[in-house]
């Protein structure tokens, strides 16, 4: 199936008989980019009848299809669904729709069934994006739902794991499962593991109060204890020595694991060597690898979605997807308390970090509570334990100290990224780093032309460039000298005039491109310099992107543009200690901090600064994304700006700039 239907492409009409079908606006949708349009009535010849797995009301859709002789189409969620279970009321991110059967139903053959047994699934490429999916799931802890946090933790290793599921499933009942079923089950992982202990895991619809499963607390004993908190199934799995299940998903997911499940039902991954049957399955003659078994489940059988865009899309696309939503989610279930953020910044800050429980602004950090704490970065108080919040690196269209809302915030637990003087998450993640996986390649390589393309860069202002002169091009962006990164990641040279003069004077041949700061253009900060004396032009109110293309070199003590300069192949040199410095990228001649010992690629550099560190909120949704999505956002101009209240406070700010240190406390 292609990722989207095209304009005047042959449709069909979709005959409905299922309550969820009509009223879910997600699942419409997808449906209908996939070339069907939902329709209630009988159907006529060409019409297909949809049916939602085997649900208590498929029978109506089943039985019309039978008396018009119409075909079927089976609708499921697919196996990453999203955060929640579908029963709290969150779309799907993906679909299975099966013209053949049903995928957890053996005694009849599916499309998912066909694919394992007669696809080759011998591509390279196809097994590599297996590879790289496999392992994002187990790094990023995704499952069909995945709002779990990470901070509950499974028993100490070496028990073997028992899955329940839920009473009345589909999926149980297609594999003869019932109460004495899941009884046998439980007494075989006891006998065949002797002196193990026993850990039963509760389905996510029972632990959220839906539905019933099999095992309740009345099942414990001096070997079998039941889990009923939303830990994390990969972490479950890491500290197993073995794995029952009927045919539940997590069977699917042990396999990924590394694990060969004792399956006692017939679900879709048993039968191809890589669980342990009890159930005799003879039209499943193939082995396979689990690169191979996750090619067909997780790419090639779904229809997936993209919530940012309104269009199919690609395995690694929902998992971009899940990756935002779940850091967000990770991060945000207990709720914040919040000090040091200007009047301003709250509905912002509310608006990102407040989705799940609203944030509370105190005055400083409260001396108990159930909540982390955060604090603008420049506010914290030496080494408190707090997280420090600032501006992302892709930060908006428009300038903070214009009042213009961000569209990245980062948060760091250690330190902050602009402060060499103590360690940072952010250094953390940069020196992990330095080995990318071949689908992190990728990505980064495919963000980074993306951010080159649009000419992209912190706050996407200004004009075109000026003409230049020939020869070796020099740009030497400018800074707010009583920014806190001057203040903490230089020595020696820490305004733009020595900056300007040391330039020179190693390089008295080149040509000078000296870029003011925006902030300083635009009468919102000091730093204004008389750049004449060493440069040979001075591009005001211009792009900095414009100006990245044609330069062969990017002089700066601490300021972004340098690190924007790597993304796009210019030589570097640094003479402070900006969180790009002192990797072996750059040529470093200000003091930069020894711990920083690993050698990344830029690949592994951009990963950590623009994947890992910062968090994204897409302007259009509201909705927590990725980074592609915010640089899309960026470069169609749909960034928000600052209202006008916001500008007449901005303006305000400017007249008094030479007291900032007033007004900015």
């Amino acid at each position: 199936m292609s990722l989207e239907t095209t304009a005047g492409s042959e449709r069909t009409r979709l005959l409905v008989f299922n309550g969820g079908l009509l009223t879910s606006r997600r699942i419409r949708r997808m449906l209908a980019l996939s070339g069907f349009d939902v329709r209630i009535g009988l159907p006529k010849q060409g019409d297909n009848v949809g049916v939602w797995g085997n649900s208590p009301t498929a029978h109506r859709g089943l039985g019309v299809a039978t008396r018009h002789n119409a075909p079927v189409l089976r609708v499921e969620d697919a196996f990453l669904r999203s955060l929640h279970p579908g029963r709290s009321g969150e779309p799907p991110l993906g679909l299975l729709i099966d013209r053949s059967g049903l995928h957890f139903d053996a005694n009849q053959t599916s499309d998912l069934e066909t694919l394992l047994a007669t696809h080759p699934l011998d591509d390279t490429a196809l097994l590599n994006r297996a590879r790289g999916g496999i392992e994002r799931m187990r790094k990023l802890n995704l499952s069909k739902y995945s709002a779990f946090d990470l901070s509950a933790l499974p028993p100490d290793p070496g028990y073997v794991l028992v899955v329940d599921q839920v009473r009345g499933d589909a999926a149980v009942t297609a594999s003869a499962g019932d109460e004495a079923r899941f009884r046998e089950m439980l007494v075989m992982a006891q006998e065949e593991n002797p002196g193990a202990t026993v850990l039963i895991k509760t389905h996510p619809d029972t632990i959220a109060g839906h539905r019933s499963g099999f095992f309740t607390t009345a099942d414990q004993s001096d070997r079998v204890s039941v889990i009923s908190t939303p830990v994390s199934p990969w972490a479950l799995l890491e500290g197993a020595v073995g794995v029952y299940t009927l045919s539940s998903q997590m069977g699917f997911e042990a396999i990924l694991a590394g694990h060969k499940p004792r399956v006692f039902g017939q679900p879709f991954y048993a039968g191809w060597g890589l669980t342990q049957d009890e159930a005799h399955l003879p039209h499943r003659q193939r082995n396979l690898t689990r690169a191979q078994l996750f090619a067909a489940a997780m790419i090639l059988y779904p229809t997936w979605y993209d919530p940012y865009r309104d269009k199919l899309c690609q395995l690694e696309t929902v998992l971009d997807t899940l990756e935002a939503q779940t850091r967000a989610w990770r991060q945000d279930n207990k709720g914040w308390t919040a000090s040091g953020m200007r009047l301003w910044k709250r509905k912002h800050l509310q608006q990102m970090f407040g989705r799940e429980k609203k944030v509370r602004f105190t005055a400083e950090q409260p001396a108990q509570s159930d909540r982390p704490h955060m604090v603008w970065a420049s506010k914290a108080k030496g080494t408190e334990s707090v997280v420090r919040v600032e501006d992302g690196f892709l930060r908006s269209r428009g300038l903070g100290a214009d009042l213009v809302p961000p569209l990245s915030l980062a948060t760091d637990n250690q330190g902050i990224y602009y402060d060499p003087t103590h360690p940072s998450q952010l250094e953390e993640m940069i020196a992990a780093r330095e080995t990318l996986r071949p689908d992190q390649e990728l990505r980064v390589e495919k963000l980074i032309a993306q951010i080159v393309s649009a000419m992209i860069t912190k706050y996407n202002t200004g004009d075109g460039a000026p003409d230049l002169p020939e020869g070796h091009r020099i740009l030497v962006p400018g800074q707010v000298e009583d920014d806190a990164s001057i203040l903490l990641g230089t020595s020696t040279i820490r305004t733009n005039t020595d900056l300007l003069r040391v330039v020179r004077e190693a390089n008295p041949n080149a040509i000078l491109i000296y870029k003011p700061h925006p902030d300083v253009e635009a009468g919102l900060r000091d730093g204004a310099v008389e750049a004449a004396e060493f440069a040979d032009v001075i591009a005001t109110q211009c792009d900095p992107a414009a100006l990245l293309s044609q330069v062969q070199e990017v002089w700066t003590m601490t300021s972004l543009l340098g690190f924007e300069a790597l993304m796009r192949g210019t030589s570097v040199t640094t003479l402070g200690a900006p969180f790009y410095a002192g990797w072996g990228l750059t040529n470093d001649l200000g003091t930069v901090p020894a711990r920083r010992g690993a050698r990344p690629t830029v690949l592994g550099l951009v990963h950590a600064a623009l994947i890992d560190y910062p968090r994204y909120m897409d302007p259009v949704t509201g909705d927590p994304c990725p980074v592609e999505v915010a640089v899309e956002r960026l470069s169609q101009s749909a960034a928000p700006a600052s209202g006008p209240l916001l500008r007449i406070l901005s303006k305000l700010q400017g007249a008094f700039a030479t007291h900032a240190h007033i007004w900015r406390r």
